[in-house]
């Protein structure tokens, strides 16, 4: 049930989704198998890696990632604050410290270059970098960056699938690339997430993680490929089933032509807003790369109150977002990392004023039209309120 005349985001689910998920469970094997196998070639193929590992969410995805990388107790870990908190808690969940970055611009809004250079200590491990609403990061600086220092690059590509830089797949970048599956992603398969590399040794640790640190799964006893296993790292239990991986197959031939979708809309917001109301602040304008267009965002002007803003948006019966709370603005960050809220004066201004706008690949070119129209109503009245 929808409770919202336009909502954020919307899944795009259909008839065969449904045929994908009935296959598997007229099969009768559940648990990771062939399908998932499948899932995870077509997903490398698409991303042009050697190696993709289906995981049950994009959280653990990146925990994988850290781990990996062998990120662990006194190292330091750079992460933008502008994110979900998920980026920052994986390397927490190592024992390592995630010391916090700006963001490059109001204009744009992905983790600076610059300031990641100005929090490189001795302990620094690795980056982690977030493609932020789906556009990329500043992989070409940041890579030369981390090869300088002896660093690895994680990239966070919840926002991302598709996007692409100079012609090459985000995923396609770091040492390893983490995806996100979950239900407002541009993909989803509900929850589960996806990480590629073409490192082997990479790829190898990452097989172990998945799976309890075993040398062989449950997958290749029942085809007689194994009959027992050894276990060589406390790993986890991080898999993904097969009911989730089809609907994944289905979803990532969808992708394209739906991100496609995405980008027009996008388009149309950016041209409507410029034209009806030129005093928000659209990031991304002529961003270098091809986004994912994951997120439409704008910022509002400073004297416009925001709870008042995405209040009125809610009488018309359109539903609004904040993407995100700075994470250094959490009570458990705020507390442990105090000194390190220093230089992000960027994302505290851009934090402040974003408002993340309905888009979604079952939108409509009239809804794109409602929407501006009660932007402009909302603020209209607010800046009348404000004058009283």
């Amino acid at each position: 049930m929808n409770y919202w005349r336009i909502p954020l985001a919307d899944v795009d689910i259909g008839i065969s989704e449904k045929e994908a998920v009935m296959a598997v469970l007229d099969k009768g094997w559940l648990s990771m198998g062939e399908v998932t196998q499948a899932f995870e070639q077509e997903f490398a193929a698409f991303i042009g890696v050697r190696h993709a590992f289906a995981v049950s969410n994009g959280t653990v995805a990146l925990h994988m990632a850290c781990l990996a990388a062998e990120v662990g107790p006194g190292d330091e870990v750079i992460v933008p604050s502008l994110t979900f908190v998920a980026t920052a808690n994986a390397v927490a969940y190592t024992g390592a410290t995630p010391v916090f970055a700006d963001v490059s611009s109001p204009q744009d809004l992905t983790i600076s270059p610059t300031s990641i250079a100005a929090h490189i200590t001795p302990r620094t491990k690795a980056i982690i970098v977030m493609h932020y609403g789906g556009y990329p990061c500043w992989m070409e600086d940041i890579l030369k960056l981390a090869e300088r220092h002896g660093l690895t690059v994680i990239e966070d590509d919840a926002h991302a699938p598709g996007a692409e830089l100079i012609g090459r797949r985000m995923g396609n970048w770091g040492l390893v690339g983490c995806f996100s599956f979950f239900s407002n992603k541009n993909m989803t398969t509900g929850e589960g997430g996806m990480l590629t590399t073409n490192n082997d040794h990479i790829a190898e640790k990452l097989g172990w993680l998945r799976s309890h640190g075993m040398t062989t799964l449950t997958w290749d006893r029942h085809r007689g490929h194994a009959w027992s296993y050894d276990v060589v790292a406390p790993g986890y239990n991080y898999r993904m089933d097969e009911i989730r991986a089809a609907l994944g197959r289905v979803q990532l031939k969808k992708l394209e032509a739906n991100n496609s979708h995405r980008k027009a809309l996008v388009a149309q917001y950016t041209h409507m807003l410029r034209t009806v109301i030129p005093e928000v602040e659209i990031p991304f304008i002529g961003h270098p790369g091809e986004s994912a267009y994951h997120l439409m965002v704008i910022l509002l002007p400073a004297a416009i109150n925001r709870v008042h803003f995405m209040e009125g948006m809610k009488i018309f019966g359109i539903q609004t977002s904040v993407h995100y709370p700075p994470v250094h603005h959490f009570s458990y960050y705020r507390k442990w990392l105090a000194e390190q809220t220093r230089a992000l004066s960027v994302t505290e201004d851009a934090a402040n004023r974003v408002v993340s706008l309905p888009l979604f690949a079952k939108m409509s070119s009239g809804d794109v039209e409602e929407v501006t129209a009660a932007i402009r109503k909302v603020l209209d009245k607010l800046s009348n309120e404000e004058l009283r």
